[in-house]
């Protein structure tokens, strides 16, 4: 082989050699200085979830709302219609008519409709109260009970007897018994239970 075509070899050999380690070096340099992007795992909630997330050079922030919109708003309206027909027995006229109406109602997720009266925090009943709540429908009652059957062994048999209007004075004794025994029922359930 001739000694130029030999040099000539090398010199191009050597270049490309030094090329690709060159290149090499380029590449292993910029993976080192490569950002990595962090991954995130977006929290998995109900179908009506929100997210917002900013990103940048110092980190990154989630903003995660689970109902989103906590609140759903629907809203109807109906017109007013009159009509009016000349029917009837002795040739009368019927009018019918529909008002209009208008309604906004709010619900939850859950499809509960917001009936209004939230209470704030530590607005609410305590044990005690609760308690005494149950324990004066429960006298209430029973006093009812026992004010209707007193009045019904005293006072129905002498009221009855009244011309004309002894079956309605026997419902008014009834009546009279049971509210006179619930209120005796709570006052006695009030001293018992200390409430």
């Amino acid at each position: 082989m001739k000694p130029y075509l030999k040099w000539t070899a090398l010199s191009v050999g050597g270049v490309v050699a030094i090329a690709h380690i060159g290149v090499l070096g380029h590449l292993v340099g910029k993976q080192s200085e490569r950002v990595e992007v962090p991954t995130i795992n977006i929290p998995r909630g109900t179908p009506y979830s929100s997210y917002k997330i900013q990103a940048g050079k110092d980190g990154y922030t989630i903003e995660y709302k689970a109902n989103d919109p906590a609140i759903l708003e629907s809203e109807k309206s109906v017109d007013l219609i009159k009509n009016q027909d000349k029917k009837g027995l002795f040739g009368g006229t019927k009018t019918f008519e529909d008002r209009n109406e208008y309604r906004r109602d709010q619900y939850t997720i859950e499809g509960v409709r917001n009936m209004g009266g939230a209470s704030l925090p530590g607005e609410g009943k305590s044990a005690k109260d609760v308690e005494c709540i149950v324990a004066d429908a429960g006298a209430r009652s029973q006093g009812a009970m026992a004010g209707t059957s007193i009045a019904a062994g005293v006072a129905v048999p002498v009221v009855s007897s009244i011309p004309y209007i002894g079956w309605l004075a026997s419902g008014w004794a009834l009546l009279l018994g049971q509210n006179l025994g619930s209120e005796a029922g709570s006052q006695v359930n009030s001293i018992i239970s200390d409430c």
